[in-house]
């Protein structure tokens, strides 16, 4: 740790109340209405939270939980939350605009919706997940998605996007020139750019995105016995992390946990905002193994929000998230055997780098009494990837089977 600082948020807005337009985004009355459209998706039950008591008395901490997004709504990710459901609410809004009057969420597979939907559009840029959210959303509602991946996007990542009926775009280069490729293209087409990420002028949609992430975390406080103390959350852009604190932050309050924000070494680009104290671009050097994470430049509303709720940034290795993998894979003491990617373990990766560092660890309060919560944000969405990591395949994992 010592070659990378942990930065304790020392910023002036830190423990600020959010914006209203993002307390509004994040606040309680959206997690409503984010069931309500979850309801009409099917196989919309919530994902488990796994408690590892095991490893917890193995690395001397009070408890330790972690919230398995593996198994979203088929998809394999969190994102399966946000991209599909601010899709349906554009197309729902659209429909209000074009019929002249109310339009339910209950209605959003009526026919006089669904033609309205096949009229549009949506692109958006992707590492995979969100990209394969979009894609299914659209097909749900008989719109059009048409999907730009980068140069680091799998074959495999690309396949789960096709299968929805998506057209995959290919462009050279990294992330956020595939962002900016997109929405470039959506601009000059008249289509509708979907992204996870916010810039200047372009707040609402991303929005949308995060508030669908909020559902998760009213699963994990409604199922929590008592809220953690400390969260260890990773960081692409940054929405993810920013929907999770923030909506922590308006439910809990003053019993909000620690949280740190947990970047890629080589794609930190929310430790670098943080460090300077606005939104930050850092150059494209090496891709990370944390592929759904290799993101450049901080979102805007994202930074916003944590640069108020977040209390550290830090970052990992690239060995991190494989030893990650690997500890949740192989259980101790009876845990349960949990299959996270290679991005979906970076949170706790962050809380292992942490507690080899014991100057770190007692800075934030990390002992015998910290309730630890984790989230993986995905599972084996490449699953040959995952093996070659692992030394196993996800199903032999779930099964038990020996290294």
């Amino acid at each position: 740790m010592s070659a990378r600082p942990y930065l304790l948020n020392e910023l002036p807005s830190h423990g600020q109340p959010l914006l209203p337009q993002d307390a509004d985004t994040l606040g309680v009355a959206g997690v409503g209405r984010v069931r309500e459209v979850l309801a009409l998706r099917g196989a919309s039950a919530p994902t488990p939270l796994c408690a590892l008591p095991g490893l917890a008395r193995e690395l001397d901490i009070g408890a330790l939980y972690v919230k398995d997004e593996g198994f979203r709504l088929g998809l394999g990710s969190f994102k399966a939350l946000g991209g599909a459901y601010a899709l349906m609410i554009l197309v729902q809004e659209e429909a209000v605009r074009r019929l002249g009057r109310p339009v339910a969420v209950k209605d959003l597979f009526s026919d006089a919706v669904k033609e309205i939907a096949a009229t549009l559009t949506f692109a958006c840029a992707t590492d995979g997940n969100h990209g394969r959210s979009v894609a299914q959303g659209a097909q749900l509602m008989g719109a059009r998605a048409v999907i730009f991946v980068h140069a680091g996007v799998s074959q495999a990542r690309i396949d789960a996007i096709a299968r929805f009926g998506a057209e995959i775009v290919r462009v050279d280069g990294g992330y956020d020139f595939s962002v900016a490729e997109a929405t470039r293209v959506a601009t000059g087409e008249g289509w509708t750019t979907l992204s996870d990420t916010s810039w200047p002028n372009y707040e609402y949609i991303p929005g949308l995105v995060s508030q669908g992430y909020t559902a998760m975390v009213s699963e994990i406080l409604d199922e929590l016995p008592e809220p953690p103390t400390h969260v260890f959350l990773q960081a692409g852009v940054g929405g993810f992390a920013a929907a999770v604190a923030g909506h922590m932050a308006i439910v809990l309050g003053d019993k909000r946990p620690h949280v740190t924000v947990v970047d890629p070494a080589r794609a930190a680009c929310l430790y670098e905002s943080a460090r300077q104290g606005r939104p930050a671009k850092v150059d494209d050097t090496q891709p990370t193994i944390m592929a759904m994470l290799e993101c450049y430049e901080a979102s805007l509303i994202a930074f916003r929000i944590l640069e108020r709720v977040a209390d550290g940034f830090m970052m990992v290795e690239e060995e991190a998230a494989p030893e990650a993998m690997r500890r949740l894979a192989t259980p101790v003491g009876g845990d349960p055997a949990i299959v996270a990617g290679e991005s979906g373990c970076a949170g706790l990766a962050g809380l292992l780098t942490v507690l080899r560092d014991a100057d770190v660890a007692t800075r934030i309060g990390l002992g015998p009494k910290a309730r630890v919560l984790v989230i993986n944000t995905e599972g084996a969405t490449d699953p040959a990837l995952y093996e070659r990591i692992v030394g196993r395949s996800p199903q032999a994992v779930l099964d038990g089977e020996a290294a």
